[in-house]
């Protein structure tokens, strides 16, 4: 490892470049889609190969670059610092939609009803209009999938809540067998914890079919509707993201990787799956649990 009094300059590199023209692929093919352009999803899917041949190539590199030690405590710092601010920019993306929900039901809702604005105007927009959340008796259901009910607390979310918090406690475990250079114990609690993930993720799938097949709970079910798969549709998709980031890092277990002393890899991705945890307590609690 190189000497803590050497700022590390990389080399150059073209990834980049690979990345930028990925992603323009994939927008200009998303936006020529909108326009029912014949070529835009396809681009669109280049684009996005594009991008995944960037990020394991690219990280494909650093992960080569560490194990050879080209790596010093600088470099560890810095890597520490961007994946701070990256989960800070998470927290921040989490925290608007939480907050677009806040707003509807505590705001848009009651105004809805008359409550703070009706003595501005003396008319309602729908007089029959009743200010209950969840949102699902709505005064015109011939423009919105109107639900005939609600994805309840403590059926599959408490369950998908236990699983992400054992989840949580296995990827701890494997956080200390890796301190303690005991890499079976690792190998095994990174299993444990990519079972749960797949797991809490196949019980999703099976919570949207119910609410698409029985409820008729949709996107189109309004404000309710709309913020309910849009808070625990990306919340899905940052579990099937970290899901991937685990079976990368046990990969590299098992493959040597990692020491007491060198691990940030291992860190890094225990960070972002407990933040994923976090969310998650937050999305039950106010998604699910107070409705």
């Amino acid at each position: 490892m190189q000497s803590n009094e050497q700022y590390y300059v990389p080399s150059g590199s073209y990834w980049p470049m690979v990345g930028s023209v990925g992603m323009a692929a994939m927008l200009g093919g998303f936006a020529s889609s909108l326009h029912d352009n014949s070529i835009g999803t396809g681009m669109m899917v280049l684009g996005l190969g594009i991008i995944l041949f960037m990020v394991f190539g690219w990280m494909g590199q650093v992960v080569q670059e560490s194990e050879a030690g080209q790596y010093n405590q600088q470099v560890d710092k810095s890597f520490r610092i961007g994946m701070g601010w990256f989960i800070f920019s998470e927290v921040m993306f989490f925290a608007a939609f939480f907050g677009a929900l806040f707003y509807a039901r505590e705001f848009s809702v009651p105004w809805l009803a008359g409550e703070g604005n009706n003595a501005w105007t003396g008319q309602l927009l729908w007089p029959e209009f009743k200010a209950v959340w969840p949102l699902i008796e709505m005064p015109n259901p011939e423009v919105f999938a109107v639900p005939s009910g609600l994805i309840h607390a403590w059926e599959i979310p408490a369950i998908n809540t236990m699983l992400l918090l054992a989840s949580g406690a296995t990827l701890t475990w494997a956080h200390w067998a890796l301190l303690n250079n005991k890499r079976e114990q690792i190998i095994y609690g990174l299993m444990a914890t990519i079972t749960l993930g797949v797991v809490f993720l196949a019980l999703q799938v099976a919570e949207y079919g119910e609410a698409y097949g029985h409820l008729n709970l949709k996107m189109t079910s309004g404000i309710y509707g709309s913020t309910f798969f849009m808070l625990t549709g990306f919340h899905g998709l940052h579990v099937t993201l970290g899901t991937i980031m685990l079976i990368v890092i046990l990969m590299r277990v098992i493959r040597g990787h990692f020491n007491a002393e060198n691990h940030f890899g291992f860190e890094a991705v225990a960070w972002y799956w407990h933040f994923v945890d976090v969310v998650w307590l937050g999305l039950f609690i106010y998604v699910y649990w107070l409705v």
